[in-house]
């Protein structure tokens, strides 16, 4: 019987010290959905549009948030990292240092937007690629076995989502670095692969020209 009169208030002593412990010791932060991972791993890629003020060397960003930003691109022209021209009113992702005052990698957003293909690599006959469009959305051209569903930039990567025929059925999710981003060029990369890509050309018809979706000129100063 003396046993039980020691462990019982003990066990009690330590789920109040416990539920004092949560209580007290519990700290909200920003966007935590309770997996302290997630809340490191946060992407800190600033989007917003190229503003009238932009430079040569220094990029006005004015972000999604309404914050007008100054940031020097230097550091990021030096390590080749600016990618697809600077165009006043161009959707823009910035990777900035720390305190935000400088890039670590400029993506225009908007020249990435248009239709890129490659000579088939089974037999280059024909051209296949990817079209991509504004809103995440992304299709495949002449590519039956793929189903591609969304797009995004995360950290200076282009991520794109699709789902293989004859696969899992799963969304196999794609990060790749990008290496060249031009007026009439992409090149990507993941750990395997090299992927270069042409701006689709306009195809007569009837002695016309069909009108493709064009960002030649998001490549002027």
């Amino acid at each position: 019987m003396k046993m039980h009169k020691i462990v019982i208030p003990t066990i009690i002593s330590l789920v109040v010290v416990m539920m004092g412990s949560c209580g007290n010791g519990t700290k909200k932060v920003p966007f935590d959905d309770g997996d302290s991972a997630e809340v490191e791993n946060l992407d800190p890629t600033l989007y917003g549009i190229c503003g009238e003020a932009t430079s040569m060397n220094s990029l006005q960003l004015i972000t999604d948030t309404g914050d007008t930003l100054r940031i020097d691109m230097s550091a990021a022209q030096e390590d080749e990292k600016v990618f697809g021209g600077l165009q006043p009113g161009d959707r823009m992702a910035v990777v900035p240092t720390k305190d935000k005052k400088e890039a670590v990698m400029v993506v225009n957003q908007s020249s990435l937007l248009g239709s890129w293909v490659m000579p088939n690599p089974i037999d280059g006959s024909d051209e296949i690629g990817i079209c991509i469009k504004e809103g995440g959305i992304v299709e495949g051209i002449e590519q039956s076995t793929i189903t591609y569903k969304t797009w995004r930039l995360v950290r200076g990567q282009l991520e794109i989502v699709c789902v293989r025929e004859g696969g899992s059925e799963e969304d196999e999710v794609n990060l790749y670095d990008i290496v060249k981003l031009g007026a009439d060029s992409l090149v990507f990369k993941d750990s395997e692969d090299i992927f270069e890509y042409g701006r689709q050309k306009p195809r007569e018809t009837y002695g016309l020209e069909v009108e493709l979706e064009d960002a030649t000129d998001d490549f002027k100063m």
